[in-house]
């Protein structure tokens, strides 16, 4: 065995000099980054005024041509700046799947958006799962987009929880679970995910067990829930109180169910207390 003090000198010890080589790649590694996020804010801009008015005008419209135009030019200017910016790619592929956009083409739409789902952006994975569930007919395009879907999931994807837990719920190519769709539901709505705090609310007013995971998660925000009588250990919650934070929540995001919701609790409350006196 080689003596302590002879080993040590194989060992590379962290250096507090930062060489000047060092710094201007970081430096270069900013600036194309910074660069790149720059186009994407000009490109989503243009989309999202794209998205304003297409329903009430002529998608062909030189207006809409030229902003669909400027989003794909800014786009792809991202890329060239910072070729591994997952943003600028998922961007680029909804435009060429999803937009008239001059000289689109849904074949290099696809490859980029499998790209950016393979590089990690959770947008992407999302939009890569629902495309595989719904627009493909073959064998394993299910188990694909679970896949898919599962990988945004992990990053606490709004829309891929919700998607999941329907899933879960459904029992729809995987075992039904409702633990675990009550678990995505209530990710989602913590999101501000409309349709999950409906979901999640109807099903608490249903009378559907909520597992103890949840309502210890739930207590870490501050939700309607406490301890059980004599066993301190165990844990409850009021589902009437925590439905009405999560249709609050759907409510918020200017979901017209969540205030229908809302006042059917509160029409359902002013009824007992009628029927008490």
């Amino acid at each position: 065995m080689l003596p302590r003090a002879l080993l040590a000198k194989f060992v590379l010890k962290p250096s507090t000099v930062v060489s000047p080589f060092q710094f201007n790649q970081q430096r270069a590694l900013h600036s194309r980054n910074k660069k790149a996020l720059e186009f994407i804010a000009k490109g989503w801009n243009a989309l999202k005024e794209v998205d304003r008015v297409i329903d009430y005008s002529d998608p062909k419209h030189s207006g809409i041509v030229s902003l669909l135009r400027t989003a794909k030019e800014n786009f792809e200017l991202a890329l060239e700046a910072d070729n591994t910016n997952t943003h600028a790619r998922y961007w680029l592929s909804r435009l060429h799947m999803k937009y008239p956009v001059p000289g689109a083409n849904k074949a290099v739409g696809a490859a980029l958006l499998v790209e950016a789902a393979e590089m990690g952006d959770p947008e992407a994975q999302y939009a890569l799962g629902c495309h595989l569930r719904v627009e493909n007919d073959y064998v394993q395009s299910d188990q694909q987009a679970f896949y898919y879907l599962e990988k945004a999931v992990d990053q606490l994807h709004p829309g891929a929880l919700y998607l999941l837990g329907a899933v879960y719920l459904t029992g729809d190519c995987v075992k039904k679970d409702i633990a675990s769709a009550l678990w995505c539901f209530h990710r989602a709505s913590e999101k501000g995910h409309a349709g999950a705090a409906i979901a999640y609310g109807s099903l608490l007013l249903k009378g559907v067990e909520v597992p103890e995971s949840v309502i210890k998660f739930s207590l870490t925000r501050g939700a309607a829930a406490h301890r059980r009588g004599r066993n301190k250990g165990a844990l409850a919650i009021d589902p009437v109180e925590m439905a009405r934070e999560k249709f609050q929540i759907a409510a918020k995001a200017g979901c017209e169910l969540g205030f229908k919701w809302l006042a059917r609790l509160e029409e359902e409350e002013k009824r007992a207390l009628t029927e008490e006196h």
